[in-house]
């Protein structure tokens, strides 16, 4: 058995035994309905709402788990292995499925040999992501079954009959979950193991050889395999109906929206589908036969009431519900009401009051809020690319330093479009792209090697803080660590980038922290017309690579209200008042005098750097109980 990460990991509900009953997340279900069904590997990238699959399945026994490097790389790990005879599993977050397409619609061709699960997490209503995805549709577009889990008691049993599904049928199977359903908690009855020889990989070069005559010959399997899947969901017992006394409308839903369903309209019958795709038409006919008016309740797109109308059978759905978002008993009642000639029933009231304003920023002592500090004063001067990572919150206040952020690894490659294409507006402005270490490694490093090659005029940071910080700090090919905090070969980012044709010359590190130096390297590399890199490594201030110092405090007979403090961005720092001061010209300006929380302040001493009357000082170690708490790490 692998090692634990801590004490806490050991005590961890899903390594509880047969037969027990404990509370389980549904991510932490996937993992432990895996695990019962035999599951040999697991592989996945890190990404919220899915991450805790794979963390909670590296701590069961007899299971090789990694984080791959990105998705796709997952993806084909999970293949491999399942072409070894073994079960597997691969898991990842929506925008994922994106990353690792290319394996799956070319594997469904050929269909599998050990189990394989593919566990996507649409993040509906788009709390951590960077768009709303539908993952079902992957199972229409690669020809595979879609299961839907609406609790963690069924996400755990649906992971096991996922397993079955795929071998039975020689086909992936997946394992479609929403943020809800990851991150809901619930009672949890967990079974045994089931222990499975791995077969071994069994030559076939017409089968696992993907060259167009193979692949042609085996498309009409592949079609064969979905009609006799299509038979599966009619007779599946994860699609049922429950009777309602009320006829005059009857609800198709699926996931989570289902739990809703039957909470808002307990008089209503509902048909559930677990197996979602293929869509059961015969049971859906038998269904809406019995109803006098049929309503499909889905998140997020008519992905079930596209196939039911295509069908000829009449229903409602997206005309009446919206494409977006959650459809949460608040969304479901007064929408669907007058479908019952209703009215709307009243929401209940909220408490009195304001809520109080917590817009997202980075932690204390971030090492980004340097970089950030940095290029926000360099922002007339600039075109500044972004990416996915906890630093794309460099674009809000008070840095307002990105002017981009779409897709993970995608800054080198926009940054460069940005370059070629820039107008006379754009002519006199560098063009910097800002990229994570775990990002870089993930999708970053083709960018960077089509930089050099089209010869961009771009200066990339990479954000090397050691960890995956986003997601929760997991390790990656960077951090020097595995994924049981084991040691690890740790990728030199100099090498690497000296590696993907930059000259040396242009390879820079530096530590975010010194901001005088930063500042001077960035103006530097960016006056030249070539690519440079920027290496910013410091360790992330959640990590146990950071080492804290003894926490910062304001001198106040010394602060002059200049502000610059705040605009590092630090949460540590807050206003202690406010005055106007009139310059000798005349005008009228505000002066923000300071105040740093000795307890969050871990001591990085950025705001003392950015602070020109040099009213910050460091405390001695012996200041008491916040200077022990910030040297023994907390933030």
């Amino acid at each position: 058995m692998a090692p634990f990460h801590s004490k806490s990991e050991a005590l961890h509900p899903v390594l509880a035994a047969t037969g027990a009953r404990v509370l389980l997340s549904g991510n932490d279900a996937i993992a432990r309905g895996a695990w019962e069904a035999g599951v040999r590997l697991a592989a996945a990238y890190p990404g919220t709402p899915s991450t805790e699959i794979l963390e909670t399945l590296s701590l069961l026994p007899d299971v090789y788990a990694e984080w791959s490097v990105n998705e796709k790389v997952a993806m084909e790990v999970a293949i491999g292995a399942s072409l070894a005879g073994a079960r597997a599993l691969c898991s990842m977050k929506h925008v994922g499925m994106n990353v690792a397409s290319d394996a799956l619609m070319t594997i469904t061709v050929a269909g599998v040999a050990g189990g394989l699960v593919i566990a996507i997490a649409d993040d509906v209503g788009v709390s951590s992501s960077q768009n709303e995805q539908d993952s079902r549709f992957w199972g229409r577009f690669a020809h595979v079954p879609v299961l839907e889990p609406a609790d963690p008691q069924e996400a755990m049993e649906m992971a096991k009959f996922a397993f079955e599904l795929s071998e039975t049928h020689a086909t992936p199977v997946i394992l479609r979950v929403t943020t809800r359903v990851c991150h809901v908690k619930a009672p949890v009855t967990v079974g045994a193991r089931i222990e499975r020889e791995t077969a071994g990989f069994q030559r076939d070069p017409g089968r696992w050889i993907l060259s167009p005559i193979n692949a042609r010959r085996q498309l009409p399997l592949q079609a064969g395999r979905e009609q006799r899947l299509a038979a599966v969901a009619e007779a599946s017992p994860l699609n049922f109906a429950t009777a309602g006394s009320d006829r005059r409308l009857g609800i198709v839903t699926s996931g989570a929206a289902y739990l809703h369903v039957r909470e808002c309209f307990p008089d209503l019958p509902v048909l559930k589908l677990g197996l979602s795709h293929p869509v059961p038409l015969g049971l859906v006919s038998r269904f809406a036969a019995g109803v006098d008016e049929l309503l499909v309740v889905e998140e997020t797109e008519p992905f079930v009431e596209q196939a039911i109308r295509a069908a000829g059978i009449a229903a409602r759905g997206k005309d009446v519900l919206p494409r977006t978002g959650e459809l949460t008993p608040d969304v479901l009642r007064p929408l669907v009401a007058p479908l019952l000639g209703e009215s709307a029933p009243p929401l209940p009231p909220y408490p009195a009051g304001e809520t109080f304003p917590r817009p997202p920023t980075l932690c204390a002592a971030c090492p980004h809020s340097g970089i950030y500090y940095v290029l926000a004063r360099l922002r007339k001067k600039v075109l500044i690319s972004g990416d996915i990572g906890c630093y794309a919150l460099g674009a809000g206040p008070p840095w307002y330093a990105l002017d981009t952020v779409v897709a993970m690894g995608s800054s080198m490659g926009i940054a460069l479009g940005l370059d070629k294409a820039r107008g006379d507006a754009d002519r006199s402005k560098a063009i910097i792209a800002v990229i994570g270490d775990s990002t870089f490694l993930h999708m970053g490093m083709q960018g960077l090697l089509n930089i050099v090659y089209q010869r961009g005029n771009i200066t990339v940071i990479i954000l090397d803080n050691r960890t995956t910080a986003m997601t929760g700090g997991q390790d990656h090919a960077g951090s020097g660590r595995g994924m049981h905090g084991e040691e690890a070969p740790r990728i030199d980012f100099p090498r690497l980038v000296a590696a993907l044709g930059v000259r040396p010359e242009r390879i820079r590190v530096v530590d975010p922290y010194q901001l005088p130096v930063l500042a001077k390297t960035v103006r530097e590399e960016t006056e030249f017309a070539e690519p440079s890199v920027v290496i910013a490594q410091r360790p992330c201030v959640l990590s146990d690579f950071y080492q804290a110092t003894p926490p910062f405090r304001v001198v106040d007979e010394d602060c002059t209200g200049c502000s610059n403090c705040f605009n590092v961005g630090c949460p540590a720092i807050h206003l202690a008042r406010s005055a106007q001061k009139t310059l000798a010209t005349g005008t009228i300006t505000e002066l923000q005098f300071a105040v740093i929380d000795s307890i969050a302040c871990t001591g990085c001493g950025l705001c003392a750097r950015a602070c020109g009357p040099k009213a910050i000082v460091a405390t001695a170690p012996a200041d008491g109980a916040a200077a022990g708490m910030a040297a023994a790490g907390r933030c």
